[in-house]
């Protein structure tokens, strides 16, 4: 259960290398000891995960999980379960693709589209049961800014985002009446080892502070949120920018 502060139990990490899945558990571990389970590919990078989130002093369980596999989803949430209550599930993972090849290749295009949207409504349906059946818990879903208003530069991954965010948008309607919460985490860019080499945009974030925005947020019951709050306004400006001119933006 989370505590009277706001505190979980067991934190459930979906995507577990993530870099703002692990800056969250960092966050938690500044004032508790959730245990924490880290759901990954296995492979060094999650070798490297557990190593960080117990160098918190914190416990971990490591389940294998892998977006792009069938029947992946349901065993690692069955297994996640299996122990105990979770009391935070985050849905941290995903791909950025390569736009210029994704939006001409039919098999990358899907690949793209089945681990970022079909496999995270899979995976939040299976979420969604579970805490029903447990009766009481918060999903943080890790959207983006990018799902907001199709991009040149990213509509393959931006579509995906969209996708995404609606679905976990309408959960937060359709788990209300159950006591679980949706948090529905918009970023911007994030300097993260998804866009290492990319030139930072405007209002670049980091897993840190969206990890700080993200924990306030989930104690607070918030069901949305931008990272950095400056987007939400930014994002609102591009949305009312006539489609002949958004269209010619350099980004």
């Amino acid at each position: 259960m989370i505590d009277a502060v706001g505190n979980p139990k067991n934190l459930l990490l979906l995507g577990g290398t993530s870099d703002i899945a692990l800056a969250i558990a960092r966050r938690y571990a500044e004032t508790s000891k959730p245990k924490v389970i880290i759901a990954a590919r296995p492979g060094a990078r999650r070798d490297a995960a557990v190593a960080e989130v117990e160098g918190y002093g914190l416990t971990t369980q490591v389940i294998d999980f892998d977006a792009a596999v069938e029947g992946s989803a349901e065993s690692a949430v069955r297994d996640a379960f299996t122990a105990g209550d979770v009391d935070v599930a985050v849905v941290a993972y995903g791909v950025l693709g390569d736009n210029e090849n994704d939006w001409t290749d039919p098999l990358a295009a899907r690949r793209l589209a089945e681990i970022n949207y079909a496999s995270a409504v899979e995976v939040g349906v299976l979420l969604s049961n579970a805490m029903k059946a447990q009766g009481h818990g918060r999903i943080v879903a890790l959207s983006s800014a990018a799902g907001e208003r199709a991009r040149r530069s990213n509509f393959v991954y931006g579509s995906s985002k969209a996708g995404f965010d609606a679905f976990y948008t309408g959960l937060t309607y359709a788990l209300a009446d159950y006591g679980i919460k949706v948090l529905v985490v918009r970023p911007g860019f994030v300097k993260s080892k998804m866009t290492k080499g990319l030139k930072p945009a405007p209002l670049a974030t980091t897993p840190d502070a969206v990890a700080d925005q993200v924990v306030d947020a989930v104690r607070a019951g918030k069901e949305q949120i931008w990272s950095p709050k400056l987007f939400q306004l930014v994002m609102l400006v591009l949305k009312l920018v006539p489609r002949p001119i958004f269209r010619k933006l350099p980004f």
